[in-house]
């Protein structure tokens, strides 16, 4: 299976170890992703609430590109991936908009048409390879970890997206396969203030404080993420989030394609299980 891989911005800088466990997660279940050339910042979700027509510009570029081959392009990303998803359907249902952007990609001698179907690495994975494909490359039972999985409030909001927008499985169904336990998390959809981190720090640090309790309170030894950005502020502002509440939170973050991995038998180095900020716990260092 070949696409068209559309790693995005932070996948190339902060979050470099999403890539390179999505890369060797990719390799062991025959699906081949292509890095689109040239690529551009999709301008995520923050600049296309500022500046709309720009950002759907930018995402279109992206769209024209990949439309150039014959094959799906796979997004690592969710606000990549929900920009994308977005601007393909505007483009679509706007006419106005729709010849805007058509005169911004003439410049450039490039033309999209709608016709390349977007994808989060999630899907390919779930429901293109399939569970069963998933479960053959298990060298490893996680069995007995207990996991939550967290979604975000992106991935889920596409109209006509592939899981249910309030109560979405595909993660949790793929973390059984992988032999591991996904614990009740209410919170799976819930947004995870990134976005508000620089503007309205305490907000963002009380929308982070819920999902942290929520995981704990429900058990939960590892949480998994499908977005570079939720993973940063689970990650990065645990311990400042902790201290402002007064808890002592202690459960590692993971990108889902790093769990994937250990299942899968590929090496924590080159998962890059050991570059978040939080500490691993016992649960997880039997696997490392």
């Amino acid at each position: 299976m070949k696409y068209t891989y559309y790693p995005g911005c932070s996948l190339e800088t902060s979050s470099k170890s999403y890539s390179d466990s999505a890369l060797a997660v990719s390799e062991l279940l025959g699906v081949e992703l292509i890095e689109l050339e040239d690529w551009n910042c999709c301008g995520a979700t923050v600049y296309l609430s500022y500046e709309e027509l720009i950002s759907f510009t930018l995402c279109a570029r992206n769209l024209a590109l990949a439309e150039k081959y014959d094959r799906d392009i796979a997004v690592p990303c969710s606000s990549c991936y929900t920009s994308l998803k977005k601007t393909s359907s505007y483009i679509q249902e706007n006419a106005e908009l729709r010849d805007k952007i058509s005169q911004a990609l003439q410049t450039a001698n490039l033309k999209y048409k709608g016709k390349v179907e977007i994808k989060h690495l999630l899907e390919v994975y779930v429901n293109d390879v399939g569970l069963d494909g998933i479960k053959s490359s298990v060298k490893r039972e996680l069995k007995g970890l207990k996991v939550a999985p967290y979604y975000g409030c992106q991935i889920v909001r596409p109209a006509h997206g592939f899981d249910d927008p309030e109560n979405p499985t595909s993660l949790d169904k793929l973390t059984e396969a992988l032999g591991a336990t996904p614990v009740y998390y209410p919170n799976k959809t819930s947004c995870c203030g990134s976005s508000l981190v620089a503007t309205n720090e305490e907000l963002a640090f009380r929308m982070q404080r819920d999902l942290l309790l929520c995981a704990a309170q429900n058990g939960a030894e590892v949480i998994i993420t499908v977005c570079p950005l939720c993973h940063m502020a689970l990650d990065a502002y645990q311990k400042k989030v902790g201290k402002m509440y007064g808890f002592n939170f202690k459960i590692p973050v993971l990108h889902f394609t790093q769990l994937m991995g250990l299942a899968f038998g590929v090496s924590s180095k080159k998962l890059g299980i050991k570059t978040g900020l939080v500490p691993l716990n016992k649960a997880l260092s039997v696997y490392i």
